[in-house]
């Protein structure tokens, strides 16, 4: 995805909104009510069939009757914010049955933005929906300018990288190699000169390994020479040594189907986390778990540190209150399809994503028309050997207990 041509959704743009009632004849009312605002209108009979249509189209507003059989209107409610996509998907209960304001009050904390009782106004019905249709419009506005500001700021660290390492690494290779020089006159030095030369060639030495690090730290190059599991092992190691923080890393041998910005997503995920914990755990250990299947590939990153407060965590579910770096790594991840929890107490804390990945399966062998070089699977899959400790997929701690 590139950020000079992704365009801005369109304000005209239609969005879907579900309609949830056992009766085909409400159904169709509602229908005939919000048939001027111009949207997609799509039909559900229970909650069941609402939950499907959810997992299968992008929803902007549910309208759902709270007096269904089977599952009723509250549990469907509750199911649909359970599940991470889902959690700020706006619901608006219609009844006409559970009108007090004790229903009102269940349905609003069942996750409701609204209640509206039978007989409805149309007029007052589309007002209500036309406030969230546009709400959504502006959200996927922002979703998509977040977007290509993250594409923009990768861009601009690879293009420092770049610049940090052709420009100021090449001429501080000249210095020292000129420095190589006058030191190797030295002898011909007071002892104090012969000293400052010396200084100063280890400063250069001190100096070209900071911008190594810096650069490789903005972008690192084995992401795009070797893979992600070779990046993070260098990575790893580096934070450990640098932070003294005892930090493991579990990852597969192999890890298929991951394109090239999965894979830069999945490093700054990390490259967050384990920053996170440096600066607030206080933690000793940290461990990062990746496990994939047919279907997703698991991130696991937990420390054994002082936990963030109850208060604090509940907080950080919402978009409005959480930090910088926590709505980054939740943007990223929503680009691809995928979701983050963060879990903590006072031993700790636990973050975990999850992103759809497919794994394409092996195509029978093409018969050979002429003689053609055969390619390195490893160039594709990036299969490079890399030191790695194999896990099958777990929930359990990453540091077993003492």
């Amino acid at each position: 995805m590139s950020a000079g041509t992704h365009p801005v959704q369109g304000m005209d743009e239609k969005i879907n909104i579900l309609m949830v009632d056992d009766q085909p004849g409400k159904l169709l009312t509602y229908e005939a009510m919000l048939a001027e605002l111009g949207e997609n209108l799509i039909k559900a009979h229970s909650g069941m069939e609402a939950l499907e249509r959810l997992l299968k189209t992008d929803v902007a507003l549910v309208l759902m009757d709270v007096s269904m059989p089977g599952m009723d209107g509250f549990e469907t409610a509750q199911m649909i914010h359970a599940h991470p996509r889902f959690q700020n998907t706006p619901i608006v209960f219609v009844s006409a049955i559970h009108v007090t304001d004790l229903d009102r009050l269940k349905g609003y904390q069942h996750g409701a933005v609204d209640y509206v009782s039978i007989p409805v106004v149309p007029q007052l019905l589309r007002a209500k929906v036309k406030v969230f249709a546009e709400l959504h419009r502006k959200t996927k506005q922002l979703e998509v300018l977040n977007a290509q500001m993250i594409v923009l700021r990768d861009e601009e660290r690879r293009r420092i990288a770049r610049e940090l390492h052709d420009s100021v690494g090449q001429l501080l290779a000249a210095i020292s190699m000129n420095s190589a020089l006058v030191e190797a006159e030295s002898h011909k030095l007071s002892p104090e000169a012969a000293k400052r030369v010396s200084e100063n060639a280890a400063m250069v030495q001190e100096a070209s390994k900071q911008i190594r690090t810096i650069s490789h730290l903005l972008h690192p190059p084995l992401l795009d020479e070797a893979g992600l599991a070779s990046a993070l092992r260098w990575y790893v190691d580096g934070f450990s040594e640098r932070s003294k923080i005892n930090t493991r890393l579990d990852i597969p041998q192999n890890l298929a189907g991951l394109s090239s910005e999965m894979e830069l997503s999945i490093f700054r995920v990390v490259q967050e986390c384990l920053t996170n914990i440096h600066r607030h755990a206080g933690s000793p250990t940290a461990g990062i778990r990746i496990t994939q299947d047919e279907a997703s590939l698991r991130l696991e990153i937990e420390d054994a540190g002082k936990g963030i407060p109850p208060e604090k965590e509940s907080a950080l579910e919402s978009s409005v209150h959480a930090g910088v770096g926590l709505r980054g790594m939740r943007e990223r991840l929503r680009q691809l399809g995928g979701t983050l929890q963060v879990r903590s107490n006072g031993q700790g804390t636990r973050v975990i994503a999850v992103i759809p990945v497919i794994r394409a399966t092996a195509a029978p062998e093409p018969q050979e028309v002429k003689a053609q070089p055969q390619s390195n699977p490893c160039q594709d899959e990036r299969c490079l050997p890399v030191q790695a400790v194999v896990r099958p997929a777990s929930t359990g701690p990453i540091f077993p207990a003492p």
